[in-house]
């Protein structure tokens, strides 16, 4: 089973900012492109940083905050307000820039990328190449686009990597009806593995939201006395091609 690629879902039209950028040319990109964040590269379009709407308010604030002169030099000691002192001052995407960015490469799969936006709580991330240089980026949007997959498109992959591919089970034994992004499985497969196969295959596949599990068993495979080499092979096969 294949999962989409970065590739196929980002763009590659990128609005970018070179580390001498003036804050004022990103402020004008930004709301000229509509865009809430750019990726920073350097003169080999290696990314460096990402600049956000949020950079640029963090240094608005940040430059209208008075501050005593003690107090002032001993929050310097600290990382965090030594990066929020050159913020303060920012005059151009190179000092206002988030970083160490986050990225990922264009044959990584929607569902890397979703969980690395999660984990890291950002909204876009710059796509890379082999060499490590910017070819796309890709937003939220364009991670959720993976739900407006249409139902019977969702229902063939369903059939042809889950029933035929993966379990190898004969037609007709499993029935795949979707609705709404919602996958059902009917049918009787010969051991309960097989069900609990199907249906965490089933919810892997992009598009999908949730499975309801409708399957039956003749064996209970599951007690650990069981000769389950036959079940790893399958499972082994399926994350191969994965």
């Amino acid at each position: 089973m294949k999962h989409n690629k970065i590739g196929s879902v980002m763009t590659q039209d990128v609005v970018r900012a070179e580390y001498g950028t003036p804050f004022k040319e990103v402020a004008r990109m930004l709301a000229d492109h509509r865009i809430s964040g750019l990726p920073v590269v350097d003169e080999d379009d290696h990314v460096i940083g990402v600049v956000s709407e949020a950079d640029l308010m963090t240094r608005q604030v940040l430059a209208a905050e008075p501050r005593e002169p003690g107090r002032h030099f001993r929050a310097l000691l600290t990382m965090t307000a030594r990066r929020q002192a050159v913020k303060a001052k920012a005059r151009t995407a190179g000092q206002l820039m988030s970083q160490p960015p986050v990225t990922v490469h264009a044959d990584d799969t929607i569902v890397e990328a979703a969980r690395t936006m999660a984990e890291r709580q950002v909204e876009r991330l710059p796509v890379i190449d082999e060499e490590d240089r910017l070819v796309g980026i890709v937003t939220r949007w364009d991670l959720l686009r993976v739900f407006l997959r249409p139902d019977d498109e969702i229902r063939e992959e369903v059939i042809r990597e889950v029933c035929v591919n993966a379990l190898r089970v004969p037609p007709g034994s499993v029935t795949v009806s979707v609705a709404g992004g919602v996958v059902t499985l009917e049918g009787s497969l010969e051991r309960r593995s097989d069900a609990e196969i199907a249906v965490s295959m089933a919810r892997q596949i992009d598009g999908v939201v949730d499975v309801v599990d409708n399957l039956s068993h003749r064996i209970d495979d599951t007690d650990p006395r069981f000769d389950d080499g036959a079940q790893q092979s399958v499972l082994d096969d399926w994350l191969h091609r994965a």
